[in-house]
């Protein structure tokens, strides 16, 4: 990551249907991009728990479960909301342009 964040495309909106995640991988990060009904958020794709992959995990409104231990993160902000997590998962800014999803990395 760069002190100044830019712009980079992730996906396409039709890439993502509304309450799914898609798994995204740009240089060496590897990104979760979720719908939910039209508003698009990004968050690293890993769990901050152990090996899972949240674009795997299930999406329930702005909250997505692990589906390694079941714990769970607010997509919107990281906050953790059910354990066995305990770190706060990393998450972007997001800007649609032309029907592009794109991130701040």
């Amino acid at each position: 990551m760069t002190d100044n964040p830019t712009p980079t495309r992730l996906c396409s909106t039709d890439d993502v249907a509304s309450g799914s995640a898609l798994l995204v991988e740009i240089d060496d990060l590897e990104l979760a991009v979720y719908n939910v009904d039209g508003q698009f958020y990004v968050t690293d794709d890993r769990c901050t728990h152990g090996p899972g992959s949240l674009s795997e995990g299930y999406l329930d409104g702005c909250v997505i479960e692990c589906d390694f231990h079941n714990g769970a993160f607010d997509i919107r902000t990281g906050e953790v909301v059910a354990p066995p997590c305990m770190v706060p998962l990393k998450t972007y800014e997001v800007v649609v342009e032309n029907s592009d999803v794109m991130a701040m990395l």
